[in-house]
C-alpha cells in the first residue's frame, strides 16, 4: 500500500512537470481556458448560488436559537454568521461541493478520452497531450474560483437577510449591523486564497485519475468517484494547513 501511494505520488508530480510546460500555441491554449471557464466555473455558478443562499439562511436560523441569551447581544448572530460564511462555508465546504460537480466532470471527460485512445492519438501527432488537455483546465478552475467564492458569500449574506425579513427570525437592522460589526477585510483574501489553492487541487486531481484511467466504462466511473474522495481529503488537510499558516 505504501509503495503504492509513493508510485501515485510519483506519477502526480511528473504528470504536472508535462502538464505545466510552454503550450505549443498560445492561441489554442486562450481558446481552450474560455471554452474551460464557460463549462467549469460559469455553469457552476447556478448551485453556487443556490445552495449559499439556504445555507446561509439555515445559519442564521440556527444561531438564532442556540445562543438566544440576555447575556449575548442580539447583532452576535449577524458577526457569527458572517463569520462562518467568509471562514469556512464560502470557501472549504463550497470547495468540496464543486469538486463533486467539477472533480467528477473533469475526470470523466479526460478518462474517456483515454480509454477511447484520443489521447494517444495525440501523443503520436508529436502533441504533449497532458498541456494540451489539462493545463487550460487547471488555469480556468483557479483563475475562476474567486468568483464563486464572491458569490457565495454574497448570496449567503442574502440568506441570512432574506430570512431575518420573511421569516423574522430577527430585526433586519440587527442582523445588518453585527454583519458590519468588526469586520476584517484580511479575511475575505484569506478565504480567496485558500480557494485558488483548493481550485488546483481539484483540477490537477481529477485530471491526474482521468488521465491514468485504464479499461472501460466501469474504469472511468471509478476514477471520477476516486478523485472526488482524494480531492476531498486534500482539501481538508490543505484547509488546516493554511489556517495555521495565515491565520496564527
Amino acid at each position: 500500500m505504501l509503495l503504492s501511494l509513493f508510485e501515485k505520488i510519483g506519477q502526480y508530480t511528473l504528470l504536472l512537470q508535462k502538464v505545466f510546460a510552454k503550450p505549443q500555441r498560445w492561441r489554442v491554449f486562450f481558446r481552450q481556458f474560455f471554452d474551460e471557464i464557460s463549462k467549469l466555473g460559469v455553469n457552476s455558478i447556478w448551485i453556487v448560488v443556490i445552495i449559499s443562499f439556504f445555507i446561509g439562511a439555515v445559519i442564521v436560523v440556527q444561531i438564532k436559537l442556540n445562543i438566544d441569551s440576555p447575556f449575548m447581544p442580539s447583532y452576535t448572530v449577524g458577526y457569527v454568521s458572517r463569520e462562518i460564511l467568509i471562514l469556512e462555508f464560502s470557501s472549504t465546504i463550497m470547495c468540496l461541493i464543486l469538486a463533486g460537480k467539477v472533480g467528477s466532470n473533469i475526470a470523466s471527460e479526460i478518462g474517456t478520452m483515454q480509454v477511447t485512445e484520443q489521447i494517444d492519438a495525440l501523443e503520436i501527432m508529436g502533441i504533449n497531450s497532458a498541456n494540451y488537455i489539462i493545463l487550460p483546465k487547471i488555469a480556468a478552475l483557479m483563475a475562476f474560483i474567486p468568483v464563486l467564492v464572491v458569490f457565495s458569500m454574497f448570496f449567503g449574506v442574502i440568506g441570512g437577510y432574506a430570512v431575518c425579513i420573511m421569516g423574522e427570525v430577527m430585526p433586519a437592522d440587527t442582523f445588518q449591523y453585527g454583519l458590519q460589526f468588526f469586520f476584517k477585510e484580511f479575511y475575505v483574501w484569506y478565504a480567496i486564497v485558500k480557494t485558488i489553492v483548493f481550485a488546483f487541487i481539484i483540477a490537477s486531481v481529477a485530471s491526474y485519475y482521468g488521465y491514468f484511467a485504464r479499461g472501460g466504462s466501469l474504469d472511468v466511473g471509478k476514477a471520477s468517484t476516486d478523485s472526488v474522495v482524494m480531492s476531498s481529503i486534500l482539501i481538508l488537510v490543505a484547509d488546516l494547513l493554511l489556517t495555521q499558516l495565515m491565520m496564527s
